[in-house]
């Protein structure tokens, strides 16, 4: 445990699994202690800002579509779509591409078709500008002055809950026979009075799925792509595995099912050590809601706990030579409470988890069987805020393999 101050607060680090379990797990000590700066940006109505009561019945009814691969299954063969065309468009290019970036436009398509439906082609590319402001702000300091990233963050805030506005709008308007997505189901929900959720509240709840829906994804599938290629042991071991899968394919069947990528077991090692060793959440945020006693020391009420995620996944006494990329470690491995934080933990865990692995699964395997990379800048320099990535985005050429 560490005492330090941070995003304007005192606060505690903790990084062993024990007291991480404990804090993730207590509600009743430890309620959400996002920086002023995320609770700005992503509303007042999102999973980051309000109470466990009203989140246990929001999060009951609206991650439905996006949780458990039986809910997902039906999103395989758009996933699919959007993969094989986006790597074939790739290796087209004569330029290196920025591969972070590309792949982040990717995992957008495919949250933006299930939370917007039929409305997502015409926005897409509006939204999708504004979302990448809106990320670099979302753990700096919030300073609203121009040249800080929380100012230009919160303009693209605004513009986004216009542009969101606008779809609602027009929804109800024009739309009742469209294809449905989740904001159709966030505008029919009801509280125990009867009454409908307001705009501004379904716009917050749509801004923060279609952020955390996306970024954290695309981060994953990079890293994923640049630690197979930099372990080509590894990289052949997950290539015969996805080749193995398309041989048993009945002739009839085309495309991947939920079957092949349940039988996908060294991907999802592969997967779960890129989660580990990458670490793109860095941390937790929560508040002691009284003063609360840790392992003999005394946290006052108020004062931030930040769970370090990076800190329990680097740690050599939970993870054996933990800078070493090793999917084998995973072998009958069942980690222990609070030691495997990549969606966190307790009653606020990441509900996008399945997606998440679903879709870096579709991704890697049409990858694998038909793709190389070669990066420009082998080694080069990482930034880790907001999110840990090459400085230059990976830039990269996407190869076929012929």
């Amino acid at each position: 445990m560490y005492k330090t101050y941070l995003f304007g607060s005192p606060s505690i680090i903790v990084s062993i699994p024990e007291t991480c379990r404990k804090v993730l797990a207590d509600d009743e000590q430890f309620g959400l202690g996002y920086p002023l700066s995320t609770k700005q940006l992503t509303g007042k109505k999102s999973f980051h800002s309000i109470p466990n009561s009203e989140h246990k019945r929001l999060r009951r009814l609206t991650t439905a579509p996006i949780n458990g691969h039986e809910a997902l299954s039906m999103y395989i063969g758009y996933i699919e779509e959007i993969v094989v065309n986006s790597l074939d468009e790739w290796s087209s290019m004569k330029e290196p591409i920025e591969l972070l970036n590309e792949i982040r436009q990717f995992t957008f398509k495919v949250i933006t078709h299930i939370f917007l439906g039929s409305t997502a082609e015409s926005v897409m590319g509006s939204v999708e500008k504004r979302y990448a402001d809106l990320t670099y702000g979302m753990k700096s300091a919030a300073i609203n002055i121009p040249g800080f990233a929380f100012y230009k963050a919160l303009k693209a805030r605004k513009m986004l809950v216009k542009i969101l506005q606008g779809v609602l709008d027009e929804r109800r308007v024009n739309d009742p026979n469209g294809k449905k997505g989740m904001i159709d189901l966030l505008m029919e929900i009801e509280d125990e009075n009867g009454q409908k959720l307001p705009d501004e509240d379904i716009i917050d709840l749509l801004l923060m799925f279609l952020l955390a829906g996306h970024e954290s994804s695309a981060h994953v599938a990079m890293w994923a792509i640049l630690y197979l290629h930099n372990n080509p042991e590894i990289l052949k071991k997950a290539k015969e595995e996805q080749e193995e899968i398309l041989k048993n394919r009945q002739s009839t069947e085309k495309g991947l099912t939920l079957k092949d990528i349940r039988e996908m077991y060294y991907l999802q090692k592969v997967i779960d050590e890129t989660l580990r060793r990458a670490s793109v959440s860095f941390c937790n945020f929560r508040e002691a809601k009284v003063d609360v006693n840790i392992n003999g020391y005394l946290i006052p009420k108020g004062w931030k706990v930040l769970v370090w995620n990076r800190g329990v996944h680097m740690d050599p006494q939970v993870y054996s030579n933990p800078k070493e990329f090793l999917p084998q470690r995973w072998e009958n491995h069942q980690p222990r409470a609070g030691s495997f934080l990549p969606f966190g933990a307790g009653s606020r865990i990441c509900p996008g988890a399945d997606l998440a692995k679903l879709e870096i699964s579709i991704f890697l395997h049409y990858f694998l069987l038909n793709y190389k990379l070669e990066q420009i800048n082998p080694g080069g320099p990482i930034v880790y805020l907001p999110l840990p990535r090459p400085v230059d985005n990976c830039l990269a050429k996407v190869m076929k393999i012929e």
